[in-house]
């Protein structure tokens, strides 16, 4: 029973995330409702993951997820805001999974491995995400950009903590935050989507700590 109420509790901020990307979704009323829009997003992920937004049907995506086609109209009018909200979705997903994997007795550096080494783990799981974020750049350039614009403001976030805190240096921002967050995109992509290398997502996140850590230059 309780995870069911915490599985209501995350479609209802994945709901909420899609209304303020795309204004409408149409968030469920009841806990029933609830599961059926997982369903549909759930479906819509592994329908736009295989066969690309122009490929993908409503009525496939109502028949992956059991769900009558009519029950589809309820939640969304239409595919591209199915996208959107999906988009949205894994957005939310994301920044869980990130935050799920962080305590408060960690140091910057630390977060910034074991919020990485999250993120592959999510990707491993669900690579579609590459594919249908690189499509909303043209599918929904807006939701494109907000995916990766809340990603680096919260990178932002931790940097200038860890700045505070004096394990960073001074002057952390903006231009720091999308560079470390193309590494964690790009070594995603590199090593978990494409695979082929025997590197565990810890030991990519490793990898990559090593080099926040102590840069490039011999010393």
């Amino acid at each position: 029973m309780g995870n069911t109420r915490a599985s209501g509790t995350k479609v209802v901020s994945a709901v909420a995330s899609a209304d303020a990307a795309c204004g409408d979704a149409k968030a469920p009323r009841t806990e029933r409702g609830r599961r059926t829009l997982r369903k549909l997003l759930d479906a819509a992920a592994e329908e736009f993951g295989e066969k690309g937004f122009h490929e993908a049907s409503v009525s496939s995506i109502t028949r992956r997820a059991g769900v009558a086609l009519g029950s589809f109209y309820t939640y969304f009018d239409s595919k591209d805001a199915l996208f959107r909200a999906l988009v949205a979705d894994m957005s939310e997903k994301v920044r869980t999974s990130a935050r799920s994997a962080l305590s408060d007795n960690m140091g910057a550096l630390e977060i910034e491995r074991a919020a990485l080494a999250a993120f592959l783990g999510f990707a491993a799981e669900h690579k579609e995400i590459y594919r249908i974020i690189d499509e909303a750049e043209f599918v929904d350039p807006e939701s494109y950009r907000t995916h990766y614009q809340t990603i680096a403001d919260r990178i932002a976030d931790r940097l200038r903590a860890g700045s505070a805190t004096g394990e960073f240096r001074d002057g952390l921002g903006e231009l720091e935050a999308w560079a470390v967050m193309g590494m964690n995109v790009f070594v995603g992509l590199r090593y978990v989507v494409w695979g082929g290398a025997e590197m565990s997502p810890d030991e990519v996140a490793a990898g990559i700590n090593r080099l926040l850590a102590d840069g490039v230059l011999r010393r």
